[in-house]
C-alpha cells in the first residue's frame, strides 16, 4: 500500500534555513512547499569557533518558523539536518540541544562523505541515467564535497576542508586587498588536497561528466553568462571563465565583490575564495562543469522517500558527524 502524505526537509545551512516538501508519490520537480529564512551564522562564530548565542537564536528561531510553515501544509514528517556552520563548530552539541527544547525539533548531521553521496544521488535524478558517469563537485562553506559513480549511488565519495567560508579564512583572503602570494598558495594548496584525495582514480574519474551543485559554483556560472546546449537547459562553468574572475574578485575590496552581477552580497566575502578552490577543480577535473539545480537537500529528499529506513540507520546514534 503506497503511503501518502508531505514529507519535507529542513537545510539549516550558513545563510539560509531551507524548507522543502513533496508530496509522496509526487515529483521534486512540483514541490508543494518550499520557504527561506535568511541566516548569517559566519557573522555569529567567535574566535573559538563556537555560535555565539546570537546565532544559536536565529537558528531557533528559523526551525520555528519551518515547524509553522510545515503545520500549515500539512507535513506529516519533517527531516531537520544542518551542515558544516553548526556541525563543525565547537557548541554543537549546545546547539542541538537547545534546538530540540524550544522547538521540539533535533538538527542531525550527516558526515562530509554522506553530503557528498546525497549531492551526487540528487545530480544523478536530475540529469538522469543516460548522462552518463558523473563526477559531482559541491563547494559548501566549510568543506568541499567530491562524489563520483555510474549509477544512482556513488562509488567515490570524499570531504575536504576547503569550503570557501574556511579557506577565506585560512588565507586571509577577506582583507581589502588580498595578495597575490596568499591566492597562489590557496591555488596551490587546493590542487594538491583534491589530486591526494582522488589518487588512482584521477585519470579515470577525468573521462566523467563533471557536474556543480553548489550554491558557489551556480553564483560563479551565472557571472560567466554560458548556456549548456542539449535537452536540459542549465548553465555551465568552463576553467577559462574562473581564471578570468579570480583577478576581477581580487583587485575589489571584499565589500564590494557583489558589484560583480550574480554575486549575492551575504557570500560577497568569501566569493573570492570559493572562485579559487572552483578553479583548482576544473583545474583537476578538466571541466567544464555543468551546473546542477539539485543538491544536498534533494538528496535528502529523495532518500526519504525511496528507502527512508536505509537514511535513518545511516544516521542512527549520531549527534555529530565523524
Amino acid at each position: 500500500m503506497t503511503m501518502r502524505g508531505t514529507v519535507a526537509v529542513l537545510d539549516v545551512g550558513c545563510f539560509s534555513a531551507r524548507l522543502l516538501g513533496v508530496d509522496r508519490g509526487g515529483s521534486l520537480l512540483e514541490p508543494v512547499l518550499s520557504h527561506k529564512t535568511r541566516l548569517r551564522l559566519d557573522r555569529s562564530l567567535d574566535a573559538s569557533g563556537r555560535l555565539r548565542d546570537d546565532g544559536v537564536e536565529s537558528v531557533v528561531s528559523a526551525v520555528r518558523v519551518a515547524n509553522e510553515v510545515a503545520a500549515r501544509h500539512g507535513v506529516d514528517e519533517l527531516f531537520c539536518f544542518a551542515t558544516s556552520s553548526i556541525r563543525d563548530s565547537a557548541n554543537a552539541d549546545e546547539v542541538v540541544e537547545r534546538v530540540e527544547a524550544e522547538t521540539g525539533r533535533r538538527l542531525r548531521f550527516f558526515s562530509g562523505t554522506d553530503e557528498a553521496r546525497l549531492a551526487y544521488r540528487a545530480a544523478r535524478v536530475w540529469f538522469g541515467a543516460g548522462v552518463g558517469p558523473l563526477s559531482v563537485l559541491d563547494v559548501g562553506g566549510g568543506t568541499l564535497e567530491l562524489a563520483a559513480g555510474h549509477g544512482l549511488h556513488a562509488d567515490f565519495a570524499r570531504s575536504l576542508p576547503l569550503g570557501a567560508r574556511e579557506t577565506t579564512r585560512a588565507w586571509r583572503l577577506d582583507t581589502e586587498r588580498p595578495s597575490e602570494e596568499a591566492i597562489e598558495a590557496l591555488r596551490s594548496h587546493a590542487i594538491e588536497e583534491i589530486r591526494d584525495a582522488l589518487g588512482e582514480d584521477e585519470a579515470r574519474l577525468r573521462e566523467f561528466g563533471v557536474v556543480g551543485c553548489s550554491k558557489v559554483l551556480r553564483q560563479l556560472a551565472v557571472v560567466a553568462g554560458r548556456r549548456r546546449k542539449g535537452t536540459i537547459r542549465t548553465r555551465e562553468l568552463h576553467l577559462e571563465d574562473v581564471r578570468e574572475l579570480v583577478p576581477r574578485l581580487a583587485a575589489l575590496p571584499a565589500s564590494r565583490r557583489s558589484e560583480v552581477r550574480g554575486i549575492s552580497r551575504p557570500r560577497a566575502r568569501q566569493a573570492l575564495a570559493g572562485a579559487v578552490v572552483a578553479e583548482a577543480l576544473l583545474t583537476v577535473f578538466g571541466g567544464p562543469a555543468a551546473i546542477c539545480p539539485w543538491s544536498t537537500t534533494h538528496g535528502v529528499l529523495l532518500a526519504l522517500l525511496h528507502d527512508a529506513d536505509e537514511l535513518r540507520q545511516s544516521l542512527d546514534g549520531r549527534v555529530t558527524a565523524a
